[in-house]
């Protein structure tokens, strides 16, 4: 079993910033990659961020200049710095990973149960 728990979502004014982070617990070998989705009520889920383990970097074009993914690796953590959030930002946020399980050839995707942020004045 493998679980990812995100934190840090909330209420912020538009031009505000917020900080999520996902931590993975469980049955991990190795973590492939670490990032985040989002979903706005009534649109598909689509790519913000991934972080892979060779050090490359994914961003979606709708928030590529505005926010920064960061992987702590010993600590199987991954970090989403959001800036000048705007009202268009609100959606639940996921943490999604692709991870070996001990034990398992293929990497397993696995999502966590996702974060509101909601940027409004």
């Amino acid at each position: 079993q493998v679980h990812l728990v995100e934190s840090g979502g909330g209420l912020v004014q538009p031009g505000g910033s917020l900080r999520l982070s996902c931590v993975a617990s469980g049955n991990i070998f190795s973590i492939a990659q670490m990032g985040w989705f989002r979903q706005a009520p009534g649109k598909e889920r689509e790519l913000v961020a991934r972080a892979h383990s060779d050090g490359e970097i994914h961003y979606g074009d709708s928030v590529k200049d505005r926010c920064t993914i960061s992987r702590d690796i010993p600590k199987k953590t991954a970090h989403l710095q959001l800036d000048s959030l705007k009202p268009e930002d609100t959606a639940v946020y996921y943490c999604h990973a692709a991870i070996f399980e001990r034990g398992r050839g293929l990497p397993g995707s696995f999502w966590g149960q996702g974060v509101q942020i909601t940027v409004s004045s």
